[in-house]
């Protein structure tokens, strides 16, 4: 039996392609030096053509941003369900930031430098994703570490993705095989040396 690809699922292939190939240019040089005839040349399109998916280049960033918030956020609250054991839930919260840290450097310079210019009720949607996400986090640590406060487990939770983060910079010389278990290392020490420290 044949399947035969809808328009739909073209157009929603199309536009992860199009969200893809911008996050690279946008990482490569900044989100004014990249312009609309850049990106549909980056997927063979011109760039008039890639109106029919997003409005503009601000609509284009703001998808990109709001969409892995949400993949993030959504993942997360997968991961607190996969378990009763916090340790387990960790362990699942960690594959989850790492995996992102791994295979997206791009959308993580992307995000850190760009944000900026995102309309501010899209940068809104985003920030509560990013705060819901965090605080799946602390939900989890907060049951390993009863006697720790929770403002020290946020800022250790924001500390954590800080380093888990640095891919951009961190993983040029060793393949994802091996930075996987360093920055699981890295991170489980991060956590134990900020809520045993005094």
């Amino acid at each position: 039996m044949t399947t035969v690809s809808t328009p739909t699922r073209n157009r929603r292939n199309r536009r992860a392609e199009i969200l893809e190939a911008a996050a690279r240019l946008f990482a490569a040089r900044g989100f004014h030096g990249v312009s609309i005839e850049d990106i549909g040349g980056a997927v063979g399109v011109s760039g008039p053509a890639l109106y029919r998916h997003f409005t503009g280049k601000e609509a284009l960033l703001s998808e990109m941003l709001l969409d892995i918030s949400s993949r993030l956020r959504e993942s997360a609250v997968a991961a607190a369900t996969t378990s009763s054991d916090p340790r387990e839930i960790l362990d699942a919260l960690l594959n989850v930031q790492i995996t992102f840290a791994i295979e997206q450097p791009a959308l993580i310079t992307v995000h850190d430098r760009e944000l900026g210019n995102v309309p501010e009720p899209e940068r809104r949607q985003i920030r509560r994703l990013q705060r819901l996400y965090v605080e799946e986090w602390v939900t989890v640590l907060a049951e390993l570490h009863p006697a720790c406060p929770a403002a020290r487990l946020r800022a250790a939770t924001h500390a954590v993705f800080g380093l888990l983060n640095s891919t951009p910079h961190s993983a040029g010389e060793l393949p994802g095989r091996d930075m996987r278990p360093l920055l699981r290392a890295m991170a489980r020490a991060a956590i134990d040396a900020a809520v045993n420290a005094r």
